[in-house]
C-alpha cells in the first residue's frame, strides 16, 4: 500500500536543504505521495529509507525499460484507469512484425528511418521492430543484425527456440532486446536465462488466470521486468483483456498483474485499414506495445497523432519558452510581433511566418500555456503585462524602430500597451496565422 505524505516525511533526513526542488521536507514528502517527484532527488535519504519508499511508492504498473538511446520504450508506470484523473505517463511503443523470409524488409527499415514528424515541437517516430523466428535460426540471427546494423530501432526477438533466442540475444545484450515469449512448457529455461541476463521478458498464456500463474512463478524466481502476452488474437476478447489487467493492477491492487502488455492487431486481421483501427484501440486502452504488420505512413501516423494526445498531460498545456524568436535572420528594421506561448500557437505562427520569408523577431510572452483568445480572456495577455514583456525582453536593442504586431484577436489590448509603451505603435494583425505572409510582405515600420 503507498505510503502517506507524513509516512514519508517521517523516513526523509528532515534537513530542509532545497537541494530536491521544494523548500521543505514535508512539502517534497507530500510530492512523492502525489507522483509528483522522485525520490533519486533527495540527495540525503538513506539507503535503508530509500528501500522502504522506493517499495511503497512503485506504480501498481511496473515500468519496463526496452531497447536503448532514442528508441528505448517504457512502457508500464501508469498509476490512475483514466487519463482524467491524473495523466499518462509512458507511451506505448508502436512496432512492426518481420521474418526472415519477408520480401519488403529492407522497404520496412527504410520506412522506419524517414518516419520521423515534427509536431509542435516534439519528434514523432516509431520504435521497434518485433523479429519472428520462422525455423531458421541462421536467417533470423542474419535479420536481427540487419536490423541492428541499419537502424536504431528497439528490437522484440520472438522464437519458440530458447536455445536460438539465447544466441542471437547475447549478440545484441546491449540493445537491451525484449525476450518473447516464456511459456508455461519454457518458462523455467528462458526466465533463468532472462534473471542471468538482465533482459526484459514477455511471457504468454491462454487467458488472465494463466497470465497470472506465469508471472508468480517468474517473480518468484527474481524476475521483475515482464511484459504480458495475453494470447488473445480476436479484438473483442483482447480488449477486454486490456482492461481487465489494468483494473486488477490498479484497483485490485494484484501485484501480479502489475505488468505492462504486447498485443498483436497484425494477428488480428488480414486488411491494414482494419489494422490500425483495432491498433487504435489499444492506443486508448492500455497497451504497452503494439505490433503491426507493417510501416505505412497512413496508418503509423495517425497513431502516432493519437498517442500524442492521449500521453499528454491534459492539466498542463504544450508550451513554449517566453523570449524571443529569430525566423528568417532578421535585422534592425525587421518587424517585430508577439503572441503566447502556446505550443500548438507558436508552432503555427512561426511556421507562417517562415513561409513568408519576411525576417522576423517573434517575441513569445509566457500565458501559461494559453492559446491568444483564451489568455486575452483569462487576463494572462493583457496590455500592460505585454507592453511590461516588450520592456524587459530586450527587443529594443535589436531595433531600430518602435512597432509591434499584436494578434487580431487581441486587438483590445492595444490602447493599454500604447500607455504602458510611450512612443511605440503597435499594429494589429490579421486574427488568423494563414494570412501573415501577406501582412507582414505588406508590412512597414
Amino acid at each position: 500500500m503507498a505510503l502517506t505524505g507524513i509516512q514519508i516525511f517521517k523516513l526523509l533526513p528532515k534537513t530542509n536543504c532545497g537541494e530536491c526542488g521544494t523548500p521543505t521536507c514535508l512539502a517534497f514528502a507530500m510530492n512523492l505521495a502525489a507522483g509528483k517527484t522522485e525520490l533519486d532527488l533527495c540527495p540525503y535519504v538513506s539507503d535503508e529509507a530509500r528501500e522502504q519508499l522506493a517499495e511503497a511508492s512503485a506504480p501498481p504498473i511496473r515500468s519496463v525499460a526496452i531497447g536503448a538511446g532514442e528508441t528505448e520504450v517504457k512502457p508500464g508506470g501508469e498509476t490512475v484507469m483514466f487519463r482524467h484523473e491524473k495523466t499518462f505517463y509512458n507511451p506505448c511503443g508502436i512496432a512492426c512484425l518481420v521474418t526472415p523470409d519477408q520480401s519488403d524488409v529492407d522497404a520496412q527499415i527504410a520506412w522506419f528511418n524517414a518516419m520521423k514528424y515534427e509536431r509542435v515541437g516534439l519528434m514523432l517516430r516509431p520504435e521497434m521492430f518485433c523479429v519472428k523466428d520462422t525455423g531458421d535460426a541462421a536467417a533470423f540471427e542474419a535479420l536481427v543484425d540487419k536490423i541492428v546494423a541499419e537502424c536504431d530501432a528497439s528490437i522484440t526477438l520472438m522464437s519458440d527456440n530458447v536455445e536460438t533466442l539465447k544466441k542471437v540475444a547475447d549478440k545484441i545484450k546491449q540493445y537491451k532486446p525484449l525476450l518473447y515469449a516464456a511459456t508455461e512448457a519454457n518458462a523455467d529455461d528462458l526466465g533463468a536465462y532472462a534473471l542471468e541476463s538482465g533482459l526484459p521478458l514477455a511471457l504468454k498464456a491462454e487467458n488472465i488466470e494463466g497470465v497470472q500463474a506465469l508471472t508468480e512463478k517468474l517473480t518468484g524466481m527474481g524476475l521483475k521486468d515482464l511484459v504480458i502476452d495475453t494470447g488473445s488474437r480476436e479484438l473483442k476478447a483482447a480488449f477486454e483483456d486490456s482492461i481487465a489487467l489494468r483494473r486488477a493492477a490498479l484497483v485490485q491492487q494484484n501485484k501480479a498483474l502489475g505488468f505492462p502488455t504486447i498485443v498483436f492487431p497484425c494477428e488480428m486481421t488480414q486488411n491494414y485499414l482494419e489494422e490500425a483501427l483495432m491498433a487504435s484501440t489499444f492506443v486508448a486502452k492500455y497497451g504497452g506495445i503494439i505490433v503491426l504488420s507493417a510501416f505505412r505512413a497512413e496508418t503509423v501516423f495517425p497513431l502516432l497523432l493519437q498517442r500524442l494526445n492521449i500521453y499528454t498531460d491534459p492539466q498542463r498545456p504544450m508550451t513554449q519558452e517566453e523570449g524571443i524568436y529569430e525566423i528568417n535572420n532578421p535585422g534592425p528594421d525587421s518587424p517585430v510581433a508577439v503572441t503566447t506561448n502556446f505550443s500548438l500557437t507558436y508552432f503555427i505562427v512561426a511556421g507562417e511566418v517562415e513561409a513568408s520569408r519576411v525576417p522576423t523577431w517573434l517575441l513569445i510572452k509566457d500565458s501559461e500555456g494559453l492559446s491568444v483568445l483564451t489568455a486575452w480572456a483569462a487576463g494572462k495577455f493583457a496590455g500592460d503585462d505585454v507592453g511590461m514583456f516588450i520592456k524587459k525582453c530586450g527587443i529594443e536593442e535589436k531595433i531600430n524602430h518602435k512597432s509591434v504586431i499584436i494578434p487580431g484577436y487581441a486587438a483590445a489590448i492595444s490602447g493599454e500597451m500604447e500607455e504602458e509603451l510611450p512612443g511605440w505603435n503597435v499594429q494589429i494583425g490579421p486574427r488568423e496565422a494563414a494570412h501573415l505572409p501577406k501582412y507582414l510582405k505588406d508590412w512597414s515600420a
